[in-house]
């Protein structure tokens, strides 16, 4: 189905999210004007805060109208000193990840030039690879079924099935094929524990199973603990990475520091019908307010959101709108003009946004190529 004017629903959530939040949503409509492609934005409430206040941290009509729209754009949810009773950090991305059944997290992890970078091999500001996350299952199924034994014993239950592996499996090999496509190896890589665990050995089975699928691509495997330690030493030997969810939590983060920090990092948590759009930081409660906050993870976040909406509903110009917004980010650092406050620069949040805005519509009117 062909579509021009998609229905956003779009979370704010806690902390920076509601500074970062604005300005993304204007950057959307700005890249998207060039393409007659419009956005109807609808802002619900959720997060940590809105559960003190009213004691639910998800309200039954925000997830219905997240439900009945064309995508979720989401800031950031949760803060440290509000929790539930158990002890647990308030998550509603949790819940819209279950609900809505996202089973595939996609973590990019590209390196934009004019950063500062943890990695002195110059490969290692060429970054450009893909960790696919599932999203609905491994370790985290247990979450809402935590077992304890008296104050002896506690108990979470990692759950693999055939079901959500085998379409984990084949999100990730698609991208793969697509990749090889554009370029680049698309070789995909399975991270698993399967010397270890009986649940990975099945897992690591199954994705053998589904790889005889995709005869073009590339299968490789890794144990988890050796994926780490060569995303520090050579992350470019990495094309596409899937992962089970609690290890994708863990080395996403490590992508992300490769890229500098989690301010660049955008993410997408995608199923068969839904899919949520978000940066990978949290709230940041240290620095909310003060201005410092980095939104560049958020509109790299709704560039991949416009992507995802254009290949749906076989839009291009929302996919056009969706490059010129990734290109604008990339071309505001290697220009040199702004360095966010976690590398070390005094560029706030609005400093950032106006730089990229700047960028974007000098790439609209033909005036810088990228």
């Amino acid at each position: 189905m062909t579509k021009s004017t998609f229905d956003i629903a779009v979370f704010p959530g806690d902390g920076i999210g509601v500074e970062v939040t604005p300005i993304t949503l204007e950057l959307v409509k700005a890249a998207c004007e060039k393409y007659d492609v419009e956005c109807n934005f609808t802002n619900l409430e959720a997060g940590a805060a809105y559960y003190q206040e009213h004691g639910v941290a998800l309200p039954e009509d925000s997830m219905a109208t997240a439900k009945a729209s064309d995508a979720i754009l989401l800031a950031c949810m949760g803060m440290p000193s509000i929790r539930y009773p158990d002890g647990r950090e308030i998550a509603p991305q949790l819940e819209l990840r279950e609900t809505l059944d996202l089973y595939a997290g996609v973590r990019p992890v590209k390196t934009l030039k004019g950063l500062p970078l943890p990695l002195a091999d110059k490969r290692g500001h060429e970054l450009d690879f893909v960790l696919i996350r599932e999203s609905t299952e491994g370790l985290f199924a247990s979450r809402n079924r935590f077992e304890k034994e008296g104050d002896d014993v506690a108990k979470d239950t990692q759950v693999i099935t055939r079901k959500g592996s085998e379409r984990l499996f084949n999100f990730a090999f698609k991208m793969g094929q697509r990749r090889k496509q554009l370029g680049y190896s698309g070789a995909v890589t399975c991270v698993d524990k399967a010397n270890v665990l009986g649940s990975f050995f099945f897992f690591r089975q199954i994705f053998d199973q589904v790889a005889q699928n995709y005869t073009d691509v590339e299968a490789n495997h890794i144990y988890v603990d050796a994926a780490a330690l060569q995303l520090v030493r050579q992350p470019w030997m990495f094309d596409v990475m899937v992962t089970e969810n609690m290890f994708g939590d863990i080395l996403s983060d490590l992508g992300a520091g490769l890229m500098g920090g989690m301010g660049m990092a955008p993410s997408a948590d995608i199923g068969d019908d839904h899919a949520v759009f978000q940066p990978c930081h949290g709230s940041a409660p240290d620095i909310m307010g003060q201005g410092k906050a980095n939104p560049s993870a958020m509109f790299l976040s709704a560039a991949m959101m416009l992507d995802w909406l254009g290949d749906k509903f076989d839009n291009q110009g929302a996919v056009k709108a969706a490059q010129d917004i990734t290109k604008a980010v990339e071309a505001a650092y290697e220009s040199g003009e702004i360095l966010p406050f976690e590398f070390g620069g005094t560029s706030g949040t609005q400093a950032i946004y106006d730089t990229v805005f700047a960028k974007l519509k000098q790439l609209q009117n033909n005036s810088i190529t990228c």
